[in-house]
This record gives C-alpha cells, structure tokens and sequence, in this order.
C-alpha cells in the first residue's frame, strides 16, 4: 500500500466556493448576527425539504433541546419517550432534562434505527412520543408506525442529523413526525461549519421554536397576532417581553450564507454518496461482514462495516489493521454505540438486561463506520476493501 495513503471520515466539506460567497459578503459589510441571509437559507431549506417552516440555530443538539422543550410545554407533567439507544447523547439529554423519561427499544441491524415492531410493542398510556433517529443515512419509519402513532395520539420526533434527503415511499425523512431536526456540522451532507435546523409544518410549534431560540422574546414571532400580545404587558417595554423561557441558540449570516451555497449541490452530492456505498457493498466480503441493510431511500452518511464474527481479539486486530492503513474509523458509530453502558445514563438506569438489547449489541462492539464523501474515487474505494477483506 502507497505511504501516503489515508483514508479520513470527512473530507473538502468546505468548499472554495462556499468560502468565497462569505468573502464577497463580507466586503459587502453586511451584518454578521442573525438576519436576511439566516431567513433565506431557512426558506431555501424548506422548500428543499417539502416543509412549511424551519428555523436555523446553532447545532442539532440545540434542536433537540427546544424540541423537548416544546414537548414539555404541551405535556407539562411529563412522560416517556421511546428513544433508541444507538443515537447521539444530546438526544437522550434532550429529554431528560426537560423532564421526559426516556425509554429505549432496540434497534435494527437493517436501518440502524429503532426496530418499529419492537416500538409499537413498547408503547403504553405513558408514551407520549416516537424519537426516531435516521441513523447514518437509512430510514427508520414505517407506515405500521406512522399509522399506529396517528391512532393513538403520539407524537413522532425525527433526529435527521445523519440523513439529509433520505426518503420513504419517495418522500422526505423530517416531513413525517411534527417536528424534525437537522445537523449541519462538518462531516454531514450539509454543513454550515456548525448549525441546525428545526422543521414542522405547524404554525404554533414554529412560533415556539422561533421565539425559544432568542431568547423566548415575543418580538421574535413572525405572527401579528402573537406580536400583538404586548397589549397585555402594558408595564413592560414591548421590544423585551419574555413570553416563556428561551436561551440564545440563534446562528449567523456566515453559517447562512454557506448553507445556501452548499443547498446548490445536495441533491448530486447525495447521489455520489449512494452511488459509493453501494460500489462499497458489492467488494466487501459476505463472509466476514454484514451486508443485509434496507438500501430503501438512502441518502448514505457514512460506510457501515459490522463484523460477522464475534470475537474481540479478531476485532482488535481488524481496527489494528485500519489504523496501520490509516483508515479513520468510529467504532459503535455515532455516539460511541449503546447509550446505555455510556457513564452519564449509569445513575438513571440500574440493572440493565443487555440481552434485550441484542442488535446495538453487536453494533457497539463489532460495529463501525468509515468515511464517505462525494469526491470519493472507485479507485479508492477499491483499496479501501481490499485492506479490510484482509481480516
């Protein structure tokens, strides 16, 4: 193999192109908080999307939180929240400390998200949402679950963040559930250097979130008739009125104008992914690692590599081997695969059957991903495999 040879999770996300339009901008003078270039991409986004709104902030972590924070508004006394235990730590904070106790279900060796199934079968009276995570570009939804869920009443919340464009049944994951949310950090399809977006096709969920995210002032509201509420404060300034708690989770110009840019070349962009994952698939060796993934809609985010055998020492050597390639990796994928055996969740949840949890399992332990970005050669994908059928 050539010395210099080095396969990185993420590569030239940030394009010239991207950075010139900030260039331009910025000889313009143009305002740098918050402003016209923020509600652009927001529009752009949502049309891209097939949604009605969308509000820009500063990370998904942050659209997790005024997610839930909305949640804990409509159901005050709180409740539980299916979650899936492969999925990032933000999410499941997200609930917890907006008063929501969440309660894992595992998860599907075909999508990598929550096995709709096992959901369905975990729902009771205390349920009062669905956080589906559309892990690393598969979907995780069904007509079952979307059916079922209207019937009974329980709203369903997507974590986009690894999935941009992903589909189902031809349309759009984060159209399905009453909220979505999004990330746009660096090694995702989009990025805006950091960022996120919250989206929903209702008006009183936007107004929340928008409002939420600077600060819970009423001036935020894009809607006369919630602007309009200042008439009852008649001892407040009516430029900082609080209408209910919010934090500074807003995002800039820059960021906006980088995601307008890069909203140009998505679509390809995705397509060049999926087009690599399944060149991927097709060399890698049955024999050794899992290939059965539901390639349904994807809009692949990374390479899934899951080892047949189950054998630690066979393990350590095969990460010995990436790393002698200088092949990055992420063992149990994103957020470091179970959540449950992670330290921050030892003290909420005791006596932990793992055995319930048999597909994250093997995801946390002989499970990885790898780097997949549109500027990615056959030639090098090629010798990616070839290195790894070696184990």
């Amino acid at each position: 193999m050539k010395s210099n040879f080095f396969h990185p999770l993420m590569s030239n996300n940030i394009t010239k192109d991207d950075l010139s339009k900030v260039i331009n901008a910025l000889k313009k003078n143009i305002i740098l908080t918050q402003n016209k270039k923020v509600e652009e991409f927001e529009k752009k986004w949502s049309k891209w999307l097939g949604a009605k709104y969308s509000v820009y902030i500063n990370s998904g972590s942050s659209a997790n939180f005024i997610t839930f924070a909305y949640l804990k508004s409509k159901y005050p006394k709180g409740g539980e929240i299916i979650v899936p235990p492969l999925t990032w730590p933000s999410d499941i904070m997200a609930v917890i400390n907006n008063g929501f106790k969440p309660k894992f279900v595992d998860i599907s060796l075909e999508t990598l998200s929550l096995d709709n199934n096992k959901v369905i079968k975990s729902i009771n009276k205390n349920t009062k949402a669905i956080f589906i995570t559309h892990a690393q570009g598969f979907c995780g939804i069904s007509s079952e679950l979307i059916k079922y869920c209207k019937k009974k009443n329980i709203e369903i919340i997507e974590d986009v963040c690894e999935s941009h464009g992903a589909k189902y049944k031809n349309k759009k994951l984060g159209t399905f559930g009453s909220i979505s949310n999004f990330s746009f950090y660096y090694a995702h399809h989009l990025s805006t250097i950091e960022g996120g977006m919250i989206c929903t096709n209702n008006k009183d969920i936007y107004d929340f979130c928008i409002r939420f995210r600077g600060h819970g002032m009423l001036r935020e509201s894009k809607f006369n008739n919630i602007k309009n509420q200042h008439r009852k404060f008649k001892d407040l300034n009516k430029s900082f009125i609080f209408l209910n708690p919010g934090f500074n989770f807003r995002n800039n110009e820059i960021g906006a104008i980088i995601g307008i840019n890069q909203l140009k070349r998505l679509d390809k962009n995705i397509n060049k992914r999926n087009q690599n994952l399944i060149y991927f698939l097709s060399l890698i060796n049955e024999k050794k690692f899992y290939k059965n993934f539901n390639l349904s809609g994807i809009s692949n985010y990374a390479f899934p590599i899951i080892l047949k055998d189950k054998s630690i020492s066979k393990r350590d050597r095969f990460e010995n081997l990436m790393k002698k390639n200088k092949i990055e990796f992420r063992r149990g994928n994103a957020g470091g695969g179970n959540q449950l055996r992670q330290p921050y969740l030892k003290k909420i949840f005791k006596n932990i059957n793992f055995k319930n949890f048999s597909n994250v399992e093997i995801v946390h332990f002989y499970g990885y991903y790898i780097g997949n970005y549109p500027d990615l050669s056959k030639n090098k994908i090629k010798e990616i495999v070839k290195i790894i059928n070696k184990i």
